[in-house]
């Protein structure tokens, strides 16, 4: 844990709150605050900057690139993830391949947008999950086919924290593929706490946010593409900042960038991006291989905790099969929250589990904290319950 004291230091709500929220929204570092008044104090002297803007954005997408092992040319910034899969959803002609393969680890934004496409002609086919909450490959292997458009993949489930592995997406991947289908992946639930290397994943699109492992703020998110298809592929949305170049103003022409900015749309989230590139330069300076291994030995822990409480938990137990939130079901979920909060620990709730989200501040005495709490609210279900169940 030294190492990460500095790290903890970042974040002044600890010193009050027992945070395990981070799944949906980071806690405030000291850094990416001072990113915030830096945008204010820019906006007052100089009203407006937008040649440092547009640097500011360019940075942005250069950090992220980072963190995917891409290349900043195959980088959207966009306002948000659903922005990002709103503009690949447009390049696709739902003709002869009319299927959107989804699977049920789907944030419901993802799902919505393509359920959205349906009236241009798209057929939206859902991947269940097996009892055990994971998606087995021989699921998408029976949905995926040769009138399949696209496949979209959660890389971590925001509602019980499984995970896709890697090998896994890349048979996914490979399968789609060899029947000529795309896949996008959103791995917003997962970017930030461990390494994503798109181009290993053998993907060709994947999209996320700022808010949350991220540690920046609502209002800015990322899209990659591969570099092939952007040649190929003509979103059916735009704006000024999507053009090839962006100062001609011209009214009568759309002229696409060449490189992934032809998806993003008008003006750039400006504040957003502020506290977006504090968030990332400081998960790149405490370095992504750090972070996930401290999340998964705070994981670990917790589960391990859990499991000497007699609490059950409904996330995979295997190191490879869980992402950095564990589930924990309640037979109360809303009144466990309330429970918490009045004990100053924060946490969500989704589909009747409460949801503990571990980021790289967080450490095992809160861990304990936390169990003690749960034990004594008499709100969970105990694991000799929901095997019965």
């Amino acid at each position: 844990m030294a190492a990460f004291a500095d790290f903890r230091a970042q974040f002044p709500t600890v010193e009050t709150k027992l945070y395990l929220n981070s799944g949906s929204y980071g806690l405030l570092a000291n850094s990416v605050r001072a990113g915030m008044t830096h945008y204010l104090d820019n906006r007052t002297e100089h009203g407006a900057d937008w040649g440092g803007w547009v640097g500011l954005e360019g940075e942005v997408r250069d950090r992220v690139a980072r963190l995917l092992g891409a290349s900043p040319r195959d980088v959207a910034v966009t306002a948000s993830a659903s922005a990002g899969i709103n503009a690949v959803a447009s390049c696709i002609d739902f003709g002869a391949r009319r299927k959107a393969v989804v699977s049920n680890y789907e944030f419901p934004t993802s799902a919505q947008i393509w359920h959205a496409q349906e009236k241009r002609g798209a057929q939206v086919v859902h991947v269940a999950e097996a009892v055990d909450r994971t998606i087995p490959v021989a699921h998408f292997d029976a949905a995926i086919d040769e009138h399949t458009a696209i496949v979209t993949l959660s890389h971590v489930c925001y509602r019980h924290g499984a995970k896709l592995p890697a090998e896994t997406i890349r048979e996914i991947a490979r399968i789609a593929h060899e029947r000529g289908a795309l896949v996008i992946l959103d791995c917003y639930q997962s970017i930030g706490t461990e390494r994503i290397d798109v181009q290993s994943l053998g993907v060709d699109f994947c999209v996320g946010g700022m808010l949350k492992y991220l540690l920046g703020s609502a209002g800015s998110g990322f899209l990659w593409a591969r570099a092939a298809l952007t040649t190929t592929l003509l979103p059916g949305t735009s704006g000024w900042f999507a053009q090839a170049d962006i100062n001609a103003m011209d009214i009568f022409a759309n002229d696409p960038s060449p490189d992934a900015r032809r998806f993003q749309a008008g003006t750039p989230p400006v504040p957003s991006l502020y506290s977006a590139r504090a968030g990332l330069d400081l998960i790149l300076a405490t370095g992504v291989d750090a972070i996930e291994a401290r999340v998964r030995g705070l994981t670990r822990y917790a589960l391990d905790r859990l499991r000497e409480a007699d609490i059950a938990v409904v996330t995979p137990d295997q190191d490879a099969l869980r992402g950095p939130m564990i589930a924990i079901p309640a037979r109360d979920e809303m009144a466990l929250v309330a429970y918490l909060a009045e004990r100053d620990m924060v946490v969500s709730c989704r589909d009747g589990n409460i949801r503990a989200g571990f980021h790289a501040y967080n450490i095992e005495a809160e861990v304990d904290r936390f169990v003690v709490a749960l034990v004594a609210s008499g709100l969970c279900r105990d694991i000799a319950t929901l095997a019965a169940a």
